[in-house]
């Protein structure tokens, strides 16, 4: 196969056959996140980045980092094993490439961050170009051990959110992650998974057909070549991806330690708002998720919340929620008096209700009349009470 882009690149000027492999080579070379490869590409390009770390021309931290694989070049192995999965590998000089998104690596709170470095490139399973992906999208991340009540919390927002345009980005993991995909699909909507593993691996292996699902109905990322085993290690590693590439993280349910709260800690490091789903006091899997809301994360409880923190300024606004309306409620100072002062099991005359409301005889009568209009009080013999439930209009 030509190191050249395929698929969704159709049509566009080619990314450099040279580009691809450098690239290709240097994701594999040291494990990411590495901030001295990314440093390194950004000081002479990846070509020559590339060429220096084959020839050992490095020094500083990168030697040990490079050191175990620096003599091994499967570049061409990489992109045709990718070719075969039906992935690709997407990097910087790509117009597909999701610029926006991994601008937040150079900020402050990132950069504080040793372990916060952009990735060099991805490898890209799917049928959307990753900036369309991303360009209005929002992480949904929570426990594997997920209750009842937060995988129906994650469906629903997944649904809601992929309904309204919203890409839904998770990885794929069980409980949460995959209630907020499965939300995605069910509404016909976009969403986005991050693996820690190779494109090309099913992670977990019962995830297969929605792993497929996704792809079709928007894409799987990885920094992981064709082949790459799924580590503990690379699964806090992919969190940062999964932080940077939504415009916010909603957390639905984590517990006292979770890896949820470490892609809440990324995306906050980043500069994406973070929200947090609440839960019952008692339970288990809300702790990390009450915790996080002390801390300052944004409490949501429906998906208009969420639109309203990642869409629009000004536009994107949550509804205020139905209240249920009285009869009274619009009731002025003086009727709402005289109707408290109504007996509910008695009728009285004017005076009886002038000395129980505080009002002046003429303000009762009036009170009375209007209070008699809307059907909540009632005049019988010369006594006022308030009607029975059935004769109220």
């Amino acid at each position: 196969m030509s190191a050249t882009t395929t698929g969704l690149a159709a049509g566009r000027e080619e990314v450099p056959a040279e580009v691809l492999r450098a690239r290709a080579y240097l994701l594999r070379v040291a494990e990411p996140p590495c901030r001295e490869v990314v440093d390194l590409v950004r000081e002479c390009g990846p070509v020559e980045a590339a060429e220096r770390i084959r020839r050992g021309q490095i020094s500083g931290p990168l030697v040990g980092k490079v050191a175990a694989r620096r003599a091994h070049d499967r570049a061409d192995a990489d992109l045709e094993a990718a070719h075969a999965a039906g992935a690709r590998l997407l990097v910087p000089e790509d117009a597909e490439w999701p610029a926006w998104a991994f601008t937040a690596f150079g900020s402050r709170g990132a950069l504080e961050k040793s372990e916060l470095a952009p990735p060099v490139a991805l490898w890209v399973r799917g049928t959307r170009a990753l900036s369309d992906l991303c360009d209005l999208a929002v992480s949904i991340v929570g426990s594997r051990a997920a209750t009842g009540y937060g995988t129906h919390a994650a469906a629903e927002l997944g649904s809601v959110l992929a309904g309204a345009g919203v890409t839904v980005i998770s990885g794929a993991a069980f409980g949460i992650d995959a209630a907020a995909h499965r939300g995605a699909l069910a509404a016909g909507g976009p969403t986005l998974a991050v693996l820690a593993c190779g494109p090309d691996r099913a992670y977990p292996a019962a995830h297969e057909t929605l792993l497929e699902r996704i792809a079709a109905a928007g894409a799987i990322v990885s920094e992981y070549p064709p082949g790459a085993v799924p580590a503990r290690h690379r699964f806090l590693v992919r969190n940062r991806l999964l932080a940077a590439m939504g415009g916010g993280c909603v957390v639905v349910e984590a517990g006292a330690r979770s890896g949820s709260q470490r892609t809440a800690s990324d995306a906050r490091a980043l500069g994406r708002p973070v929200m947090a789903v609440p839960g019952p006091v008692t339970s288990a899997m809300s702790v990390g998720c009450h915790e996080l809301v002390r801390a300052g994360a944004e409490l949501v409880g429906r998906p208009a919340h969420v639109l309203e923190t990642i869409g629009r300024l000004g536009v994107d606004l949550a509804a205020p929620p139905d209240r249920p309306r009285r009869p009274t409620d619009d009731l002025d100072p003086d009727a709402a008096a005289v109707h408290d002062a109504l007996p509910a099991r008695a009728a009285w005359p004017v005076e009886r209700l002038t000395e129980e409301s505080g009002l002046a005889p003429e303000a009762v009568r009036a009170a009375l009349i209007g209070l008699e209009e809307r059907g909540l009080a009632e005049y019988v013999h010369g006594l006022w009470q308030r009607p029975a439930p059935a004769a109220r209009r």
